[in-house]
């Protein structure tokens, strides 16, 4: 999923923080139950759509038991405890899932890995997209790393009752026409601010920014923060500073919240409907619905996202050499990422599945989403993903990105004028590039 940054990003962030700091002391894979069952330990972040395909798979496999730890979690606080976990050697999951950003820094070990392609993976390159694939793959194609779960697709989501309030038009079509670029976005945006209903006009504009570079660089160069030779060119990509011009553009205009992405205000904010647009890739779907909860069922509704497409999002599940149960761990993770395996997370949470099997599947294809007033979720993502055109990640990319974050948020927050954000920006990811 989607993921990040995320990707693939979490829905309760203090909950999940909890929640795995306290799973870290019981240790990771391996703890079986004395009677010869295999007990699975699986470490993901955020809404991956796994419980009933556990279950189904636990209903073939008598032997096998499933724990997933962290759902929820922010990838923010589950990146670093995987990071120690495999530096220590115990304590990771026998099934991890690695959000797309994070890849490239987890390869640079790849004896932390099991080689996939020595369980007999290298047969099943044809239910992945070339590149979801090929990025699994270390530089040398001699090792795979993970097997891809998602993508992420971009669109609009917004409150249907919030845009009838200031005087907007509610229906998709009509909201999508609103913004065919982002300069529009900010018009749509500022009339919705003069008609005072309240609420804000979007949520976080950390969120907006990275739909805007992760979109921009996929249409232009085809990476953002580091350039294909893992060069940091954050400061002279075009890409990188169009995005921040726009963003600065949409603080200036006074639209957003100032909502933290992923926080407790962040989430407390949906549901007491106080922001109506966020942007929305696909796995953002199920994010959305578990914090606004039961009672906003109708009311969001998905447009397309200004500007021209994009992806955002997306991950990998690997295997921990730590793990006690390699091999059953490996038929897991094949499961979970087959075309099969793909087709019920989406239906459950709505990550857009990495598979062309898979999208191309009615119950993909053709799927729509009660939640989001039957919106053709199918067509709105999955028609397009594979045309998708992916953004290279270099080896220090969250943490590049987190220091262009923040310095986002303090411009947001009025701490910091958008030139001294800049600056900070550049230079903070200077530093967390060199550690």
């Amino acid at each position: 999923m989607g993921a990040t940054s995320r990707r693939r990003l979490a829905a309760v962030a203090f909950l999940a923080a909890t929640t795995l700091l306290a799973t870290t002391a019981c240790g990771g894979g391996g703890d079986d139950a004395g009677d010869g069952t295999v007990t699975l330990t699986v470490d993901v972040f955020g809404q991956f759509g796994y419980d009933e395909l556990y279950k189904e798979y636990m209903a073939a496999n008598p032997g096998v038991k499933i724990v997933e730890r962290g759902t929820g979690g922010n990838l923010d606080e589950y990146s670093p405890k995987l990071t120690q976990w495999l530096a220590a050697g115990k304590g990771a999951g026998d099934v991890v899932a690695i959000e797309e950003g994070l890849l490239v820094e987890y390869k640079a070990n790849p004896g932390n890995f099991v080689n996939l392609l020595d369980h007999g993976a290298a047969e099943l390159k044809g239910n992945f997209l070339d590149w979801k694939w090929n990025a699994g793959l270390t530089a040398d194609g001699k090792q795979l790393i993970g097997l891809g779960t998602d993508v992420g697709g971009m669109a609009m989501c917004y409150r249907k009752d919030l845009f009838a309030k200031a005087g907007l038009p509610t229906e998709r079509d009509a909201v999508s026409a609103l913004w065919p670029t982002w300069p529009d976005y900010i018009r749509a945006g500022e009339k919705f601010a003069a008609a005072k209903t309240g609420a804000s006009f979007l949520d976080a504009a950390t969120n907006t920014f990275n739909t805007i570079v992760l979109q921009t660089a996929g249409n232009t160069s085809g990476y953002h923060y580091y350039d294909t030779s893992d060069n940091l060119v954050v400061d002279t990509n075009p890409a990188v500073k169009q995005a921040w011009d726009t963003t600065m553009d949409i603080i200036d205009s006074g639209l957003s919240g100032k909502y933290g992405a992923w926080s407790e205000e962040w989430v407390s904010a949906f549901k007491q409907a106080k922001f109506a647009t966020i942007a929305c890739p696909a796995w953002m779907t199920g994010v959305i619905e578990g914090n606004a909860g039961p009672a906003a069922k109708g009311k969001w509704d998905i447009a397309r996202v200004p500007g021209n497409g994009g992806n955002w999002g997306g991950s990998y599940l690997a295997v921990p050499k730590q793990s006690k149960h390699q091999d059953e761990a490996v038929k897991l993770a094949k499961f979970l990422t087959s075309a099969k395996g793909q087709i019920g997370a989406f239906k459950a949470k709505g990550p857009l599945p990495s598979s062309p099997q898979a999208l191309e599947d009615p119950a993909v294809a053709g799927a729509t989403n009660a939640y989001f007033s039957d919106a053709p979720v199918g067509q709105i993502f999955a028609a397009g993903a594979k045309s998708l055109k992916p953004v290279y990640m270099g080896p220090k990319n969250q943490a590049v990105r987190t220091e262009v974050e923040n310095a986002v948020r303090t411009v947001e927050l009025g701490q910091r004028t958008p030139g001294q954000g800049w600056t900070d920006a550049v230079t903070n990811a200077k530093k967390a590039a060199a550690k």
